[in-house]
Order: C-alpha cells, then sequence, then structure tokens
C-alpha cells in the first residue's frame, strides 16, 4: 500500500499568519500534523491536557478505519506509529436479523491487502501525539482555552488562556475542529440540525469461541446495528445499539446477563461470546452544520456533522475533511481567502452530504420495524452481495474511496 504526501508549502507562503485550529481530538490533531507535513504554519488549541487518558475523543470506542483513511493516516507519518496495534479486516459480513441474504465483501476480491484496519480510539491518540511531537511548524496550546474571537479585516483575532496565562493570536483562518457541541460554531453563528435516533451505542471488548479471521460483522435489528470488530490476541470489539429508554437496564447487567443479551442480537456466527470488557455508553445523535464555512472560517468533524455510528464513518469522514483543507491551504498564499474555502466547500459537499445521507438512510430502512419492507430488503442484499459491479461499488466506498477525496488519501487501485 502506497499513498502520496501532502504537497509542499511554496517557500513564497513561508511569511503567511497561521492557522488557528480550535480542538485536538482525533480530527483537530490530524489537520495539524496534515499542515505540518506541508510546512504550513499552524496553532492548535486543546482543552485537554496532552495526554491520551486526559483527551476524551481518545477513549475506549474501537474505531473501524477505512482503507483511504490508513493511507491518509500514512502520508502525514501518523501510521507507523499506530500500526502495530492495528488488526486488518479482510472480510466484511452485513446482515438483517429476520431477512434472508446477506453481502460478503472480501479484500482478495479487490485485489487489495485489507478493506480497512480495527484500531482503539485509545492508540490512534498515541500515535496522534507521538506525530504531534515531531512537528516543526505547529505550536500547541494545551490546556487551553478559547476564550474570545474578533474578526479583523484579514483573518481573527483569539484570546486564548492557558498555563502561560492569555495570550493573543491572529490567524488568517480559523478552523473549528472542536466536536459535536462547537463553541467556533456557536460562536460564527452557524446554525445546526439536530436529529435525535433516540438510541445509545454500548461498545466494550468480548472474546468469541471461534477465531474471527480477520472478519468484520455488522448485522442490522428492530432496535439497531451491532457490529463485532476483528482485535489482535482473538479479541473483538462490539458496539451494540438499544433504544435509549432501554439503556438504564443494559448498563445495569452484569456480565453474564449482558452477554446473554448480546448473543441474543448477534448470533451464534463465531460462537459464543465471552469475557466481556469494560461497557461504555455513549448517546447517538446526528448533528449537522447548516454550512461548512464563515468568513475565513471552517468547521472540519464533528464541528461540521456528527453521523450515525452506523457503517463507522464518523472519523474516517472527518479525516477526510482534515486531508482536503490541508491539501488546499498547502497550495495556496492565502489560507482564509473566500475561494479558497468556497472551493473546500464544493469538494466535500459531495462526499459529506452522500456518507451522511447513507448512515441516516440505513437507520431508516435497515433499523426500524417496517415488515413490509423485509422482502425488499432482503433482495436489496442478495442483489449487493451476487451482482459485482454492485458489490464492488459497495467495497470502494466503505473503504473510503468517495467522490473527489483529498490526494492524501489515494493509491494505485486494479
Amino acid at each position: 500500500m502506497s499513498s502520496p504526501s501532502l504537497p509542499a508549502m511554496t517557500s513564497s507562503s513561508s511569511a503567511r499568519p497561521p492557522v488557528l485550529i480550535i480542538g485536538g481530538g482525533l480530527v483537530g490533531a490530524s489537520l495539524a500534523i496534515a499542515l505540518d507535513t506541508a510546512g504550513v504554519d499552524a496553532v492548535m488549541v486543546e482543552a485537554a491536557a496532552p495526554r491520551a487518558d486526559a483527551q476524551p475523543s481518545y477513549d475506549e470506542r474501537n474505531l473501524a478505519l477505512s482503507r483511504a483513511t490508513v493511507n491518509g493516516l500514512a502520508a502525514i507519518g501518523v501510521w507507523r506509529h499506530a500500526a502495530a496495534q492495528a488488526t486488518p479486516i479482510r472480510h466484511i459480513h452485513i446482515s438483517r436479523s429476520g431477512d434472508f441474504g446477506s453481502v460478503r465483501l472480501d479484500a482478495e476480491r479487490e485485489r487489495v491487502d485489507a478493506l480497512g484496519w480495527t484500531l482503539p480510539a485509545r492508540e490512534l491518540g498515541n500515535a496522534l501525539l507521538r506525530r504531534l511531537d515531531e512537528c516543526q511548524h505547529l505550536r500547541r496550546l494545551a490546556p487551553a482555552r478559547l476564550e474570545s474571537l474578533e474578526p479583523l479585516a484579514d483573518g481573527w483575532r483569539a484570546q486564548v488562556s492557558g498555563a502561560e496565562g492569555v495570550q493573543q493570536i491572529d490567524a488568517a483562518l480559523l478552523v473549528g475542529a472542536d466536536g459535536t457541541a462547537s463553541s467556533v460554531r456557536e460562536r460564527l453563528g452557524i446554525d445546526a440540525e439536530t436529529y435525535d435516533y433516540q438510541q445509545t451505542l454500548f461498545v466494550c471488548t468480548v472474546t468469541p469461541e471461534r477465531p474471527h479471521a480477520n472478519r468484520a460483522y455488522e448485522r442490522f435489528a428492530d432496535h439497531g446495528p451491532v457490529a463485532l470488530l476483528p482485535l489482535a490476541e482473538r479479541r473483538c470489539g462490539l458496539v451494540l445499539t438499544v433504544p435509549t429508554e432501554d439503556a438504564a437496564a443494559v448498563l445495569a447487567l452484569d456480565d453474564d446477563g449482558f452477554l446473554a443479551f448480546a448473543q441474543q442480537r448477534f448470533g451464534w456466527r463465531l460462537g459464543r461470546l465471552a469475557r466481556p470488557g469494560k461497557r461504555h455508553p455513549y448517546a447517538i445523535k446526528r448533528v449537522a452544520a447548516g454550512r461548512l464555512t464563515g468568513p475565513r472560517a471552517v468547521l472540519v468533524g464533528n464541528a461540521a456533522q456528527t453521523v450515525h455510528p452506523i457503517g463507522a464513518q464518523g472519523f474516517n469522514l472527518g479525516l477526510r475533511d482534515a486531508l482536503t483543507l490541508a491539501e488546499l491551504i498547502a497550495a495556496a498564499a492565502d489560507p482564509g481567502a473566500p475561494a479558497l474555502l468556497e472551493q473546500y466547500a464544493a469538494r466535500r459537499q459531495p462526499d459529506r452530504e452522500g456518507t451522511m445521507n447513507m448512515s441516516h438512510g440505513l437507520v431508516q430502512l435497515a433499523c426500524l420495524q417496517q415488515p413490509l419492507l423485509g422482502p425488499l430488503r432482503s433482495l436489496a442484499l442478495l442483489a449487493c452481495d451476487r451482482v459485482p459491479p454492485l458489490r464492488g461499488l459497495l467495497a470502494r466506498k466503505g473503504m473510503g474511496f468517495r467522490a473527489e477525496p483529498p490526494r492524501a488519501v489515494l493509491e494505485r487501485l486494479p
């Protein structure tokens, strides 16, 4: 697997004012690193201390990283710090409880070594922190807090408080990478549409009776999807969705009770599930910013869109935001120019809307009690599995090669 690197910044742009990134989670840190790779000066402000155990997004989730995402992480020098902790996904099995048919995607059939990789979010966080330590063009303020923003004729003036007191930072471009409840989005006056799925996600690790053979499973059901992701040492990452009204009862189950519940939801394809790790609940909401840009400002990652975890597209989509923005900035004299931001929004629109519509549509069609749709869903599963062009299109999109992706994620595919 090979990926192109981001283009280096031209020497004539070395005096440009910095890019100011608010938020140093998974996407914010990735953007900072991508800009550093391209030789672009930036300042990153993060509320949490620079430790994996202090950063909320470096948590217990097991991330399903698409092939394009891993290409991008390799291009900006992060993957070499994470590869040893990652588990390749060579097969994907998609089914729906109560319906016949399934979709089976296979890396060998797509002529690649893996469709994606599973990596704990905490391990990705550790890799990002190690790569951040190597940055030459980045100034990191953490822990620090954005106190105020003032628009300037050619950028923004921020007041940031931290260990060194209150500092003033002038920047040509302001980037909101501060998560679903983005304060930057609010300060810019950008509205966001919120949809509460009334679902809660539980994540933990389990050990199946039979080896997972590097196969990931996604199984839809009336009450939400359940996924099993391959991990090292025969472990699997369990992702289990329940109606929020049932979340307290599920959280209160002892290990045996939870395993019985998970077994009933997932089935017996890998035999009996055992040894559950600590369970962590997450409320599921869809949040979509009304627009991606403001005057010399842009939103990326969850600040721009937070999607349902079905299909595991959240971080994958956010990284494509970050790498696309870095690619455009690296080739521009002014990182906050209106034309650049218009180009960014246009580049991201098809991928963003397609991914959000896909995740939302899957929840509506595959996870709700609609008996009349059962035969149609079954036929759709069969068609995606048995018709090579459909199966290949599904595999390529699942690997993250959508719309006009950033150059850093591309590779030569057969």
